[in-house]
């Protein structure tokens, strides 16, 4: 009986959490008016071990035109290096979004629920030379009008790599 029970529980947790299950958050998140304007955010990468292995800051300018939305994403790390990312999104019929960016491979997939995005895609990283396609399971909780929080786990064949958790920040 135990053991039935375990494995109900394992296969649940594996199943992982729908983003409906936070519809009735508030405050309710809007992309288009969240990322609108000048936004910063503080982040760190962590190993699976938990040891933090790069720091950055991020300068949001995002812009809307009606569904369609960029976001220009300039990143400075710790190691003084830079990066330049440009996000295209697209509101969908249903509220969800699909974005796109040169280095990610295909499409990003948004589903958005109460205050919560779920943003799943796959990011082409450039590490010691070689290009990995890494798995990234994104989640975005709106706090209020002018904080959102970031949490993300990077994977490769279902084997967990490490986290990004990032502050957003609205002047």
């Amino acid at each position: 009986m135990c053991a039935a029970v375990c494995s109900v529980l394992c296969l649940a947790s594996c199943a992982g959490l729908d983003v409906t299950a936070y519809r009735d958050e508030k405050p309710a998140l809007d992309l288009r008016q969240y990322f609108n304007g000048k936004i910063d955010a503080w982040g760190m990468f962590q190993d699976r071990s938990g040891k933090v292995i790069k720091r950055f800051h991020v300068v949001i300018d995002a812009r809307w035109q009606g569904d369609k939305g960029t976001l220009d994403e300039r990143f400075s790390y710790s190691d003084g290096s830079t990066q330049q990312r440009i996000w295209t999104l697209v509101r969908q019929p249903d509220g969800n979004y699909i974005g796109t960016a040169a280095d990610v491979v295909g499409e990003a997939r948004g589903e958005l629920s109460g205050n919560a995005l779920r943003w799943r895609y796959v990011m082409a990283l450039p590490v010691d030379g070689k290009v990995y396609n890494v798995d990234f399971d994104d989640w975005m909780y709106l706090m209020d009008d002018k904080i959102m929080l970031n949490r993300s786990v990077m994977s490769k064949f279902g084997v967990r790599l490490g986290e990004v958790t990032l502050s957003f920040s609205k002047p």
